[in-house]
């Protein structure tokens, strides 16, 4: 029941009493108080200079256009991406032994937290061992960062950053209701993570990283936090040749996790040129690929595909 004492967003968590609400609100604020000063470092005020302002004001149109339709997903329960990943009806159990994933791994977590299922599974590839901090880029609804913490065990940490207010919202309730005590969810851009200098041993993501607008300041910040021997553990989609403009600028398929994703070589030198060692880029044999719909010419070329990529800091 609602208190006088609380605001109108704790509806989220009706379990919660009072006083309960009032100690979590004020964990939150001291939380994003000291991550806010974490984000005003050197790679910040690096990647100001190198983009000018109609760069930054079209980055932000696409990160509020993607923020809308994953709101909107969180807000419905619905299946994200387009066919390359999960969409369908019955998706996130039919879809599951394709992507490397289990029956066991979804009965286990709570409901609500498959919605955002992906390309792939990171945390197949992670090698994850017990004790260790992972960050989950584009955490949605807390799916593999759930996974990642029966991994990591309760020494072990697990953040999930998402910039969709929706998103973090469902996924700590998630996380209350399957008692994740060692995940927590923050709210951000992976473009401007709001971790510490070198506090992961671990970074994962889930088909997320081809929805940013600015993918080297994506793994910029992804070497910055990770400790030194940190490595990437990524499943996304990729492009395996070039996509016409015309699908870069609609952004109802560039919200489908399709028309924002590297060429398959850029991505590889990008990578590498960020600093990371032993790249990889593995496309998954099952993965669904783009056709004739998306092809310029209407044709059957495949332009995308999902794919594993592993690197190492």
């Amino acid at each position: 029941m609602k208190g006088p004492g609380r605001s109108s967003d704790s509806k989220d968590y009706p379990e919660l009493t009072d006083a309960e609400w009032r100690i979590m609100k004020a964990f939150f604020f001291l939380d994003n108080l000291r991550l806010f000063g974490a984000r005003c470092d050197r790679s910040s005020e690096r990647r100001l200079k190198t983009m000018n302002y109609t760069t930054i004001t079209e980055n932000d149109k696409t990160r509020a256009a993607v923020r809308e339709s994953y709101g909107k997903i969180a807000r419905e329960d619905d299946s994200c991406c387009s066919n390359t990943s999960c969409c369908g009806e019955g998706a996130a159990s039919c879809k599951a032994e394709e992507l490397g994933y289990t029956l066991e791994d979804l009965n286990a977590l709570p409901q609500g937290a498959e919605m955002t299922l992906g390309c792939g599974n990171p945390t197949a590839i992670a090698q994850l061992k017990r004790g260790e901090t992972v960050l989950d880029l584009g955490s949605g609804g807390g799916f593999d960062c759930f996974i990642a913490a029966k991994q990591v065990g309760d020494t072990g940490r697990v953040i999930g950053v998402d910039m969709t207010p929706d998103m973090i919202s469902k996924a700590r309730n998630n996380a209350l209701r399957g008692n994740y005590a060692q995940v927590e969810f923050r709210l951000g851009e992976i473009e401007a993570l709001p971790v510490a200098d070198e506090t992961v041993d671990a970074i994962m993501s889930n088909c997320v990283i081809n929805l940013s607008p600015d993918k080297s300041a994506v793994f910029r910040e992804a070497y910055r936090v990770l400790k030194p021997g940190g490595r990437l553990s990524i499943a996304d989609i990729v492009a395996k040749k070039q996509i016409p403009d015309e699908l870069r600028k609609d952004m109802e398929v560039y919200s489908s996790c399709m028309s924002g994703s590297a060429l398959v070589g850029d991505l590889k030198r990008l990578i590498e040129e960020t600093g990371f060692s032993e790249v990889s880029i593995t496309f998954l044999e099952a993965s669904q690929t783009a056709t004739s719909e998306a092809a310029e010419n209407g044709g059957n070329e495949e332009l995308v595909g999902a794919a594993l990529i592993e690197a190492k800091k």
